[in-house]
C-alpha cells in the first residue's frame, strides 16, 4: 500500500491514499488568468499548474479550504462534476449548493467524513483557520483545516494536516492536543498580501506553526503562484533550517512525494520523483 502527493500548482495537489484519491483546492486557470478574491480585488496568476498530472486520476472527493478564486476558479469548476463529493466549509458549501453541485457537505469545526473500501478507512475532519487579522477575518470567506487519517484494519496508517489558507491564532494549539502525532502536513505559505494586510502565513508563521505541529515531513504548498504572495519559499525553508527543523521537503509542479506510512503498515519511503 502507498501514500503520495502530486502537486499540480498553488493549493491543488492530488493525495493517493490507499484505496482512495483526493483532489485538493482545485485551481486550473493558466499563468497570466485572473481570479477575483472579493472587494474589488483581483491577481494574476503567475505560474502553470500541471494539469497532465490528473490525467487517469479517478477521484473520490474534494477537499476545499475555502471559496476563493484562487483555490476555486472557473476553469476547475468547468472540470469538476457536479455529482463530485466535496468537503468545505459550510458557508461555501451554501454558496457551492445554489451552484448546483450536488454532493457538497459543510464540515464545522472538529466533525468530519469518512469513506470506506474493503479493509480501507479515509477519514477527513474539519480544523481551525483563520483567514485575516483581527476583525478583518470576519470580512473573508471561512477557511478550514483539515486533518486526513487512513486507516487499514482499524490501525492508523497515515495522518496529515492541511492547514488550509490560515495564519497562526490560538485555536491551531488544539490541533495536536486533539490528534497527537503527525506524519506529513502540507503548509499554505505565500505570505499573501492585500491592502498590507497579511493574509497567509509568511515564512515567520509557517516556522512557528512547524514547530507547533512538528510533522515528520512538512511539504510547502501555495507559495508563488500569484502576484498577491510576498513571502518566497526560500525564506521559509531557510528559516526552518536555522531553527533546527527537519522533514521540510519542497516539491516541484508535477512532482510525486510519497508520504510515510506508520510501522506495520506496509508502503513506500518519502522520497520523491518529479514529472518527465
Amino acid at each position: 500500500m502507498n501514500a503520495s502527493i502530486t502537486f499540480i500548482g498553488n493549493a491543488t495537489t492530488l493525495l493517493r491514499l490507499g484505496q482512495f484519491t483526493l483532489l485538493t483546492d482545485p485551481a486550473f486557470g493558466p499563468a497570466g488568468s485572473r481570479v477575483y478574491l472579493g472587494y474589488g480585488a483581483w491577481t494574476k496568476r503567475l505560474r502553470d499548474p500541471v494539469l497532465d498530472a490528473l490525467q487517469g486520476a479517478a477521484i473520490d472527493g474534494m477537499v476545499l479550504s475555502h471559496l476563493h478564486g484562487d483555490h476555486f476558479d472557473a476553469a476547475a469548476r468547468k472540470w469538476i462534476e457536479p455529482t463530485l463529493p466535496i468537503l468545505t466549509t459550510p458557508a461555501a458549501s451554501r454558496k457551492l449548493r445554489r451552484k448546483r453541485y450536488l454532493a457538497v457537505r459543510g464540515l464545522p469545526t472538529w466533525e468530519c467524513f469518512e469513506w470506506s473500501r474493503d479493509r480501507q478507512r479515509l477519514r477527513v475532519t474539519a480544523v481551525p483557520g483563520k483567514h485575516g487579522p483581527g476583525l478583518v477575518d470576519r470580512l473573508l470567506p471561512d477557511v478550514m483545516g483539515s486533518v486526513v487519517e487512513l486507516e487499514v484494519d482499524g490501525r492508523l496508517a497515515l495522518r496529515l494536516y492541511i492547514t488550509g489558507d490560515t495564519l497562526v491564532h490560538d485555536a491551531l494549539e488544539q490541533i495536536p492536543r486533539r490528534f497527537g502525532e503527525m506524519d506529513a502536513m502540507l503548509i499554505h505559505l505565500g505570505g499573501t498580501r492585500l491592502a498590507g494586510m497579511l493574509l497567509t502565513m509568511d515564512d515567520r508563521q509557517g516556522v512557528d506553526v512547524a514547530q507547533l505541529i512538528r510533522p515528520a515531513l512538512t511539504v510547502p504548498i501555495h507559495f508563488d503562484d500569484y502576484q498577491v504572495m510576498k513571502s518566497p519559499l526560500a525564506d521559509f525553508v531557510t528559516r526552518a533550517e536555522r531553527q533546527g527543523l527537519t522533514g521540510i521537503t519542497p516539491i516541484e509542479r508535477g512532482g510525486t512525494l510519497h508520504l510515510p506510512l506508520r510501522d506495520g503498515i506496509d508502503g513506500g519511503h518519502a522520497e520523491q520523483r518529479n514529472a518527465m
